[in-house]
C-alpha cells in the first residue's frame, strides 16, 4: 500500500534503487560543487549548500523524477563578473529574482517553449556537454595547490591550454586510477551477485578509497581541493541597499541566469524523457527550479540547475524516482555535518572515473553515421551546436542553433509556393490554385509571380485552399498586389481561405484592403 502510494507520486517505484543511486550522486557532487564555487569566485560552502537545496526542492517540487539539480558551472561563470565587480551579497540578490523569473516562466506555461527546439539541436547540445563533461574533469589532472591555475577560466577548452597539469608521477597514479575505477564500474554489472546489492559506481568509490588508503598511495583527495566541513545553512536577508539601483544592476545578470538555467534543465528533462521512455512537466520544472534558486538567495548559497552529469550518473544507476534526489541532497548534507572527515579522503580518480563512464555514455555516437545521412543544414546545426557549447556555452549554443535551424527552414519553405494554372472562366477571368506557405521568407518570390504585366485576364482568381498564410509580411504583400492590380485596371480576387488565414486577414482589415471571398 505504501509503495503504491509512493509510485503514484513517482517518488519510489524501487526504494533500495534510489537510494543508492542517491548516495553515489551525492559524492559525485562534492568535487564539482567545490570546483563550480571556484569559478564563481564564492567560498566552497556556498557551492555546496546551493547543491543541496536546488537539489532537494526540485526533486520534491520540480516535474521530472530522477532528475539531479545542483551548483552548475554553465550558471557559475555568469556569476563570477557580478561577485568580482559588487560582491557575494549582490549574487544572492540577484540569485533571488532568478527564482522569481523562473516560478513566472512555470506560471506562464512557457516551459513548453523546450518543444520548439529541433532534434538535431539537441543531437548537438548532448555531443558538446559529453565533450565539456570530459574537458572539465581533465582539470582534475591539475596541480590544485597552484592557485593561479584554480581560478582558470570555465571555458571548456581552455582547460587544455591553461597549463598547470600535475607532474609526471603524479599524472601517472591519477590515469592509473582513473582507468582502475572504468574497468570496475564496467566489470562489476557483469557479476550479478555483487552488482545487484549496489551500483557499479558506489562499488568503484568503495574500493578505491580502500585501495588508497591502505596502500597509502599519494593521490589528490576531495579534502585538497576544499575542506567540506560546515554547520546548517542559515536564513538571511541579502546585504544589499534596497533601491531600484540595485534592482538595475542585478537584473541582466538574473534574466541570464535564469535564462541559462531553465535551457539546460529543461534541455536535460527532454533527454532523460527519452532515455527512460517517460514524460516530464516542463512548466512545473520551471518553477521547481524557481523554487529552489529563490531559496538559495535567502540561505546564502549560489543558486543552480539540473545537471545532466550527475543525472546520467543517477539514471545508469538505477535512480527514476524523486527519492533519488532527495537522498543525494540529504546525503550531501550529512556529509557537511558530520563526515566530511571521510569524505575529504576520497580519491578524486574515483569521481573522475565515473564521470568519465557518463561521458562515453551520454555522446551520441550514431551522430557520426547520422551526418552521412542527413540534408546538409542539419547537419551543420549539429556540428555548430557542439562546437558552440564546447568554446563558449550552453545557452548561447542553443540559441544559436534553433536560430540557424529557423533560418534553413525559412529558406527551404521560401522555395515551395507556387501557382498553378487551375480554370479558365472566360476571356477576361482566370483562376489559379497557390500551393505552399506564404511568409515573409516566400513574399519576394510570389510578389514576382503575381505582377499584373505577366496576365491577360482583367478579374485573376487565387484559389487558397492548399496555401498557408502566417504574417503581416504577407498579408502587406497580398495589399500591395491588389493596389497594384487596381491601377492596372484589373481585379486580384482571393477565395478559399483556411480558417486560420481568414482569421489573420479578418484581422487586418482596417489597414489592409483585399479582395476576399468565401
Amino acid at each position: 500500500m505504501l509503495l503504491n502510494l509512493l509510485a503514484k507520486y513517482q517518488i519510489t517505484n524501487n526504494p533500495k534503487s534510489d537510494f543508492l543511486s542517491g548516495l553515489t550522486v551525492a559524492l559525485a557532487l562534492v568535487p564539482e560543487a567545490i570546483a563550480f564555487s571556484f569559478v564563481a569566485g564564492v567560498e566552497p560552502l556556498v557551492g555546496l549548500y546551493a547543491a543541496f537545496f536546488v537539489g532537494i526542492i526540485s526533486s520534491i517540487f520540480g516535474g521530472r523524477s530522477g532528475m539531479i539539480s545542483g551548483a552548475t558551472g554553465a550558471m557559475a561563470v555568469v556569476m563570477v563578473a557580478l561577485v568580482a565587480l559588487h560582491g557575494v551579497q549582490y549574487l544572492f540578490a540577484a540569485i533571488v529574482i532568478t527564482g522569481i523569473i523562473q516560478i513566472l516562466t512555470g506560471i506562464l506555461k512557457l516551459g513548453k517553449l523546450i518543444h520548439i527546439v529541433p532534434s538535431t539541436v539537441m543531437l548537438g547540445f548532448v555531443n558538446g556537454l559529453a565533450i565539456v563533461i570530459f574537458l572539465s574533469q581533465l582539470g582534475q589532472f591539475k596541480d590544485h595547490s597552484n592557485t593561479a591555475h584554480s581560478q582558470e577560466s570555465h571555458s571548456a577548452a581552455g582547460v587544455l591550454f591553461s597549463g598547470g597539469w600535475l607532474d609526471n608521477s603524479q599524472l601517472l597514479v591519477m590515469i592509473m586510477l582513473t582507468l582502475v575505477t572504468i574497468s570496475i564500474i564496467i566489470f562489476i554489472p557483469k557479476v550479478p551477485k555483487i552488482g545487484r546489492i549496489m551500483p557499479s559506481p558506489l562499488i568503484s568509490i568503495i574500493i578505491l578509497s580502500f585501495l588508497v588508503i591502505v596502500f597509502k598511495i599519494e593521490t589528490s583527495t576531495v579534502g585538497d581541493l576544499a575542506s567540506v566541513s560546515g554547520g546548517l545553512p542559515q536564513f538571511s536577508i541579502p546585504n544589499v541597499p534596497i533601491s531600484l539601483e540595485t534592482f538595475w544592476i542585478v537584473l541582466p545578470f538574473s534574466i541570464t541566469l535564469a535564462g541559462i538555467g531553465l535551457i539546460e534543465s529543461l534541455l536535460t528533462l527532454t533527454l532523460i524523457d527519452e532515455i527512460t521512455d517517460t514524460k516530464g512537466k516542463p512548466n512545473k520544472e520551471c518553477v521547481g527550479q524557481g523554487l529552489s534558486n529563490l531559496t538559495c538567495g535567502f540561505f546564502g548559497a549560489m543558486g543552480g540547475c539540473a545537471m545532466i552529469g550527475q543525472s546520467m550518473i543517477n539514471i545508469s544507476s538505477g535512480g527514476r524516482g524523486r527519492l533519488s534526489g532527495i537522498v543525494a541532497s540529504i546525503s550531501l548534507l550529512s556529509f557537511i555535518l558530520f563526515l566530511s572527515s571521510w569524505i575529504e579522503l576520497i580519491p578524486i580518480a574515483a569521481l573522475v572515473g565515473i564521470m568519465m563512464m557518463v561521458v562515453f555514455g551520454t555522446f551520441a555516437w550514431t551522430s557520426f553515421k547520422i551526418l552521412r545521412n542527413v540534408p546538409k543544414g542539419d547537419g551543420l546545426v549539429i556540428i555548430l551546436v557542439t562546437a558552440v557549447t564546447v568554446w563558449q556555452d550552453l545557452a548561447v549554443a542553443v540559441i544559436v542553433g534553433v536560430i540557424v535551424s529557423a533560418l534553413t527552414y525559412a529558406w527551404k519553405s521560401s522555395s515551395f509556393i507556387n501557382l498553378i494554372e487551375d480554370q479558365k472562366i472566360s476571356d477576361s477571368e482566370i483562376r489559379y490554385k497557390l500551393k505552399g506557405t506564404l511568409f515573409f521568407g516566400s513574399i519576394n518570390k510570389f510578389k514576382n509571380i503575381m505582377n499584373p504585366i505577366n496576365f491577360k485576364e482583367k478579374i485573376v482568381v487565387i484559389d487558397c485552399l492548399e496555401c498557408w498564410i502566417w504574417d503581416q509580411s504577407s498579408i502587406d504583400a497580398l495589399g500591395k498586389i491588389t493596389e497594384k492590380f487596381r491601377l492596372n485596371g484589373k481585379e486580384f480576387n482571393i477565395i478559399n481561405l483556411g480558417p486560420s488565414s481568414r482569421k489573420l486577414l479578418k484581422k487586418a482589415e482596417k489597414i489592409t484592403k483585399l479582395n476576399v471571398f468565401e
